[in-house]
This record gives C-alpha cells, sequence and structure tokens, in this order.
C-alpha cells in the first residue's frame, strides 16, 4: 500500500458529533485517487466507473492526520482497479478501507479507450 498524501483534520472537517465528517473524507479519496489513476494511465481523461462498499472503521477527530493509501490490484483494457486504506499517521489505526474503486481511460471522443498498462 503507497500512502502518499497526508490531510489534517481541521475545524471546518468536522460532523456535529467532533469527528470527521465522512463526505470530506469521501471527498480526500475521490480526489487522490482520480490523480492516482491520471498518473497510472498517463492521461488526465478519466471517469469514476465504481466504488464498491465503504467501511468507515474510526472516527478521526481535530488535529489528526491522516493518511491515504492507494495501491492498483488490476488493470483492465480500459480500466484500472485499486484499493485505499486510511490510517492515522501517528498511531496507524485504521480509519477506512474501500475494497474496490474502478477508473476507466477516455479516449479524444470521451469513450472508453484502452490504455495499454499492466501490473508489470
Amino acid at each position: 500500500m503507497d500512502f502518499q498524501t497526508r490531510k489534517w483534520v481541521k475545524p471546518e472537517d468536522l460532523n456535529p458529533n467532533h469527528t470527521l465528517f465522512g463526505g470530506r473524507l469521501l471527498q480526500w479519496i475521490d480526489e487522490e485517487s482520480a490523480l492516482y489513476a491520471m498518473v497510472q494511465l498517463q492521461n488526465p481523461h478519466i471517469v469514476t466507473k465504481y466504488i464498491s462498499e465503504i467501511n468507515f472503521i474510526s472516527a478521526p477527530v481535530q488535529g489528526d492526520i491522516i493518511e491515504i493509501g492507494l495501491v492498483v490490484t488490476t488493470f483492465g483494457r480500459t480500466s484500472l482497479t485499486m484499493r485505499c486504506e486510511v490510517r492515522n499517521l501517528q498511531t496507524h489505526q485504521p480509519i477506512l478501507s474501500i475494497d474496490k474503486i474502478v477508473y476507466v481511460n477516455l479516449g479524444p471522443d470521451g469513450r472508453p479507450a484502452p490504455h495499454g498498462r499492466s501490473l508489470d
């Protein structure tokens, strides 16, 4: 698992329970996984196809620093599938896991296009 992105949980990221708002965390994951897919496929024209069940394990609080980890699990002909884990930087306590996030590579016409990448 490649943990490259860190986020600091600030007051504006909190829900009424004073823990990280799940929607904010999903926003961060969506942005980071899209960037990761663009780099892997060497194409800025990708779309999210599928996100599997999201497992919220624990709730970060204000001041926590979290890490978003991504790893490619499969390259399809026009797609890329990855797994995501989020953890607390200091304690390494798991916060969230997503087994499958699928992105599709698009050609100039906006339709799915082969990317020619593999897990080598």
